[in-house]
């Protein structure tokens, strides 16, 4: 049974008007990602997944991560609209969080532009944001999707919602 989408306000977006098969969209908002205290990312050149019932999904550059943060796991998705994804962990000094990360090094030709950019788990992340605003991980531990006050749901990964 599907949710009943909660209707959005001016100036913000509902996750049950984006499409499926996901859309990838050019963002210039800030998006920033801290981790053992330190901003292991940050650009204005992003990219965000948009897909039916999921919050965005913000891809970096790899050239706006600082070097040796991320480390390439043998962990591995497929995901049927971008393909293959790789896995990262994210290490900064003596701290680490396991997949934290991921990146379609050789993703399908609509999502080509996002080859080797990186997503972040935001709950294994100290904080991300979006334009400075702190954001919410998008519920459960399979989906990395930012919800940020723009973004209304109801969103998939909460118990029940497999089927959505």
């Amino acid at each position: 049974m599907l949710p009943k989408p909660i209707p959005p306000q001016p100036g913000q977006e509902s996750v049950w008007d984006y499409p499926r098969p996901p859309r990838l969209e050019r963002t210039a908002k800030r998006l920033r990602v801290v981790f053992a205290g330190t901003t292991i990312a940050e650009t204005t050149q992003g990219w965000r997944v948009l897909e039916t019932s999921h919050p965005p999904v913000y891809y970096f550059p790899p050239a706006d991560i600082l070097p040796d943060v991320l480390v390439a796991t043998p962990r591995t998705s497929y995901c049927e609209w971008k393909g293959m994804a790789q896995y990262h962990s994210v290490r900064v000094g003596q701290r680490i969080a396991p997949d934290a990360a991921w990146s379609y090094p050789r993703p399908t030709p609509p999502f080509a532009p996002i080859a080797g950019y990186v997503a972040f788990y935001a709950a294994a992340m100290d904080a991300c944001y979006v334009d400075d605003e702190p954001v919410v991980p998008q519920p459960g531990g399979f989906y990395g999707g930012w919800i940020t006050k723009d973004i209304v749901g109801p969103f998939k990964g909460v118990p029940g919602s497999w089927g959505w």
